[in-house]
């Protein structure tokens, strides 16, 4: 009898183990902030741009100074966007229609949101090439 509690205990022990070490493994770096958060408020804190780690996009890192004290923080620049309004959030209309010269469509922005301190233009405008299909309507068939 006390065999089998000895080996009950020591399952116990070993289960409780292996749960506290998986949550530390989850949860590791979510909540760890540099030193610099706590001495200076957002406003005091300069950002610099994104510089994605390969091509134009993707993950990266940006330099936040405050007080004399650079550190590097992680960001991301999404993949299907442009470099230059990427620290700027835009609420955009809808697209024009296909300008036949350029063969592009554009819409335009106001501004809503300057992150890291950016400077932001109050608007912007975005062109992108014309889809070259042809939408049918509901009430078109195919023609073979």
């Amino acid at each position: 009898m006390q065999r089998l509690f000895s080996v009950a205990l020591l399952l116990l022990l070993v289960v409780t183990l292996s749960t506290a070490n998986r949550r530390a493994k989850n949860h590791k770096g979510k909540h760890e902030k540099s030193g610099q958060a706590s001495e200076c408020s957002a406003a005091e804190t300069r950002y610099g741009k994104c510089v994605p780690g390969h091509g134009d996009c993707g993950e990266g890192l940006r330099d936040a100074t405050c007080k004399d004290q650079t550190t590097r923080i992680s960001c991301r620049i999404p993949c299907n966007w442009r470099k230059e309004i990427s620290d700027c959030k835009y609420k955009f209309g809808a697209w024009g229609p296909c300008d036949s010269t350029t063969n592009t469509r554009s819409r335009s922005g106001t501004l809503k949101k300057a992150l890291f301190n950016a400077e932001c233009q109050a608007t912007v405008k975005v062109t992108k090439p014309c889809s070259p299909k042809v939408k049918r309507t509901r009430g078109d068939k195919k023609s073979s």
